[in-house]
């Protein structure tokens, strides 16, 4: 059996390929115990498995390391759509202590509750971890002096465990999302980089669901960006025709593409581990895949393949679900768009900011594109069956 598409966590025999990647980040991070930590932007599309990416390396490396893995859309600033820097402060925080309390680490328990004094934080409640309360700090909380404080925490917890653990290594994941600070995104950036370019033992790995042509990376990671130069790019590509062959045939023998249906299953799933997984799963066995059955089963299967989509679209507003019709059939100008939905530009301005927030579309060359296939034949195959889009209801 192959893990299901959705899966986070995979047993070492679940594992498929990414050996180059992992040896390659694996080093790299493995300088931070010389003091030489670096900071690194891995990208790559939905479902290329870099959360999975990252829970592996981060099991090989939590015995010499404190390493601790962050998830931002699990913030509940984030899930109650309320995005602030604080609230992602306040998140950090949390998580970090909660990893260095499973490690047993001195987490500076006391130092801290001084902090707190001191520096007069206005705080709302406290909850209670291993009988020490962590903060859930009120409105008028000082950004700046939460932000000084979370930051540069990990190295003072590398200065005090230095006999235990080699360096500090983040990971923060969906960091895409920060998209959504708008006004603050770029000062957020610049604030980051200044507390964590100086830390010698504390390494950062920002992760997100990007294409290479998102606007995001260059804003990090670009000479011009907040990091100037310095922050290293990975990318996960999606696998090729040829590994996903060899992953079939070796994980589930009882599938019989014809030359024609495999090929047809690789442009269905782009190599997308995900949805090469879900599909894989679905497929009828030991009977000949042909072409013409492999396209049946898609289109049958798709609501399936496309669950976490269908949710994205259902949260879409009215005017952001007739943009992306408007691209089923090629990209477009901003001031094509605006003349399709016979509208102003300056009326789609916040819908194609969020679309691309959510990884739906990408702008490139004045171009708006589609950046998820499965989505757009999905709506296409809902217009053929029922002679209309499944638009939103307001």
């Amino acid at each position: 059996m192959i893990p299901w598409g959705t899966r986070e966590n995979l047993r070492e025999d679940e594992f498929y390929n990414r050996i180059a990647e992992i040896d390659n980040l694996k080093s790299l991070l493995q300088t931070t115990s010389n003091g030489n930590a670096p900071q690194i932007l891995l990208t790559g599309l939905r479902g290329v498995g870099k959360t999975v990416f990252l829970k592996k390396i981060k099991k090989e490396l939590d015995n010499d390391y404190l390493v601790v893995y962050i998830n931002f859309s699990k913030a509940e600033c984030y899930q109650k759509r309320n995005m602030s820097v604080m609230g992602l402060m306040e998140f950090f925080f949390k998580e970090f202590l909660i990893e260095a309390k499973n490690k047993n680490l001195n987490t500076l328990d006391k130092r801290i509750e001084k902090y707190f004094k001191v520096n007069d934080f206005k705080i709302k409640e406290f909850i209670q971890l291993d009988k020490f309360p962590i903060p859930v700090f009120g409105s008028e909380t000082n950004v700046e002096k939460l932000m000084d404080f979370v930051l540069t925490l990990p190295e003072k917890i590398h200065e005090s465990n230095s006999d235990k653990i080699k360096g500090v290594l983040i990971f923060i994941d969906e960091f895409q999302i920060i998209k959504e600070l708008d006004d603050y995104k770029e000062s957020f950036l610049w604030k980051l980089r200044s507390y964590i370019q100086n830390q010698n033992y504390v390494s950062y790995v920002f992760s997100g669901s990007m294409s290479m042509q998102d606007e995001l990376i260059s804003e990090i990671a670009s000479q011009r960006g907040a990091f100037g130069g310095r922050m290293l790019t990975i990318n996960i590509s999606p696998f090729s025709k040829e590994t996903v062959k060899s992953y079939l045939t070796q994980e589930v023998p009882n599938l019989k593409f014809s030359d024609e249906g495999f090929d047809r299953f690789f442009k269905c799933t782009s190599g997308i581990p995900a949805y090469v997984n879900i599909f894989a799963t679905l497929l009828p066995k030991d009977i000949e895949l042909d072409e013409n059955l492999v396209k049946s089963e898609f289109e049958d299967k798709i609501e399936v393949i496309n669950t976490h989509l269908i949710v994205m679209w259902d949260k879409l507003t009215l005017r952001e679900q007739y943009i992306i019709i408007s691209l089923i059939d090629g990209p477009l100008k901003r001031n094509e768009i605006a003349k399709t939905l016979n509208v102003t530009t300056g009326s789609i301005s916040k819908p194609l900011v969020n679309l691309q927030h959510q990884e739906l579309m990408i702008l490139d060359n004045n171009l708006y594109y589609l950046s998820e296939p499965i989505l757009k034949r999905w709506l296409e195959l809902e217009y053929e069956k029922n002679g209309t889009y499944p638009f939103r209801l307001d």
